[in-house]
C-alpha cells in the first residue's frame, strides 16, 4: 500500500532527513518524489535510512555522475528541488557554483538541487562525507550561496540606503555564519587528528 505526503522543507536538509528517517521507523520507504510530494510504500520498520545532500553547485554532468556513483555503491537516489518554482523556462544564475553549474535551467540542475540518498539500515551512522577534507568542501558548498546573498543584499542595501535589504542581508548572514562555524570545527578536528 502506498502513502503520499505533501511537505516542503526548502533548505532545511537535516529536518528533511530526520522526517524521512522517522517515516522509515514507521515502516515506510520512499519510492517517488515531486515538488512537494513524497510517495512511500510499506516496508519493515527501520529497514532503510536516509541522508539528504545539497548538490546545487554541481553541473548537470557532475550531478548525474555523482548520483550514478552512489547507485553503483548500492544506494538508491532521488533528486529533489530546494525551491518552489512553478514556471517553465526558468534560468537561475549561480555564481558560487562550479563552472558547468553557474547557469541552471530546466534542462540542467534547476529544481534538482538536492539528493535524497537511501541505504539499507545496517545500524551504522549514515554519512556520505567521511574525510575531513570532504566535509569541509561540502560545508563550503552549503555556505557559498548564503554568503553570495549576504554580499549581494549588503551591497544593494548600501547603494539604495534600504533597511529592508539590510534586514535580508542580516538574515542571510545567519546560515553563512553557522556553516562557517562548521568549517572551522572540521578544520580543528582535522588538525587534532593529525597531531
Amino acid at each position: 500500500m502506498s502513502k503520499k505526503c505533501y511537505r516542503f522543507f526548502g533548505g532545511l536538509l537535516n529536518a528533511q532527513a530526520k522526517w524521512l528517517n522517522k517515516m522509515s521507523e514507521k515502516g515506510y520507504q520512499l519510492v517517488r518524489t515531486g515538488r512537494v510530494l513524497y510517495e512511500f510504500e510499506e516496508c519493515s520498520p527501520d529497514e532503510v535510512t536516509y541522508c539528504v545532500e545539497f548538490i546545487g553547485e554541481k553541473s548537470k554532468e557532475n550531478a548525474t555522475d555523482y548520483a550514478d556513483f552512489l547507485e553503483d555503491m548500492g544506494y538508491k537516489v532521488f533528486f529533489k528541488n530546494i525551491n518552489l518554482n512553478y514556471s517553465v523556462g526558468k534560468v537561475r544564475l549561480r555564481p558560487w557554483a562550479e563552472m558547468g553549474g553557474c547557469i541552471a535551467t530546466n534542462a540542467t540542475t534547476f529544481n534538482r538541487e538536492l539528493l535524497i540518498v537511501e541505504k539499507s539500515n545496517d545500524g551504522k551512522p549514515f554519512e556520505l562525507h567521511t574525510s575531513y577534507a570532504d566535509k569541509e568542501k561540502y560545508y563550503r558548498n552549503l555556505r557559498n550561496p548564503w554568503l553570495f546573498l549576504l554580499l549581494l543584499f549588503a551591497l544593494f542595501a548600501i547603494i539604495k540606503h534600504s533597511i529592508v535589504l539590510g534586514i535580508f542581508s542580516l538574515v542571510s548572514a545567519i546560515p553563512s555564519i553557522l556553516y562557517q562555524l562548521q568549517i572551522i570545527n572540521v578544520r580543528q578536528k582535522a588538525k587534532t587528528w593529525e597531531q
